[in-house]
């Protein structure tokens, strides 16, 4: 599953550990994606949607119809 947020576009971030002897390696911060149902009443149907936690507040502060919508107008298929 890519770590892609369907709502806010979050990806991963990409930097360097720092260990205690100050040894540099690559690590990634990944957002905190989940697998969430929404149901579009306008529709009659169940949906998927990956999103963050962030997203989740915003489905929720906005409402799912708008959300989709907007998702449709920037060109993703839901």
């Amino acid at each position: 599953m890519s770590k892609i947020c369907q709502v806010t576009g979050k990806k991963p971030h990409f930097g360097k550990q720092l260990s205690h002897s100050h040894r540099r390696s690559s690590r990634r911060w990944d957002p905190n994606v989940q697998v969430k149902r929404y149901y579009l009443a306008s529709e009659k149907r169940w949906i998927k949607l990956n999103v963050s936690t962030k997203g989740i507040k915003t489905i929720d502060k906005r409402g799912i119809e708008s959300v989709v919508a907007q998702m449709r107008r920037n060109g993703q298929q839901v």
